[in-house]
């Protein structure tokens, strides 16, 4: 499985902003993709995640109202939609995917065995 994210940038708090994140490389039936973040000096932490089939939108609680993911099967395009953003969301996005994700495992990075090379997000106060 290949990624490739993008979209991001450099907006204001309260601003909106759209990253995508292109896969590629495999079937994607049962295929679990998700978004993790990291801010300078922190732990990579989960941000949201889907599967390919069926919704199971699932969502840290510190964005849940304001992000949605989106999966766009015939682009074969994740996208995450950031909406009111904060200073504290500022830090560099990763897309990861991975086939084999079970269900309660989604918010778990170790899950994920495939990774996008990351987006940076820098959201002014």
């Amino acid at each position: 499985v290949q990624l490739e994210a993008s979209g991001g940038g450099l907006v204001q708090a309260g601003d909106s902003l759209r990253l995508s994140c292109v896969v590629s490389g495999r079937a994607f039936g049962r295929l679990a993709v998700a978004w993790f973040r990291q801010a300078p000096g922190k732990e990579r932490e989960f941000v949201a995640a889907n599967r390919f089939s069926g919704n199971y939108a699932t969502y840290a609680e510190s964005v849940k109202g304001r992000f949605t993911i989106v999966i766009e099967n015939s682009k074969n395009t994740v996208y995450l939609q950031m909406n009111s953003l904060r200073p504290e969301d500022t830090a560099v996005y990763y897309c990861a995917a991975d086939p084999s994700v079970i269900l309660s495992n989604l918010l778990s990075r170790a899950a994920y065995h495939n990774w996008g090379q990351g987006t940076q997000v820098t959201v002014s106060s």
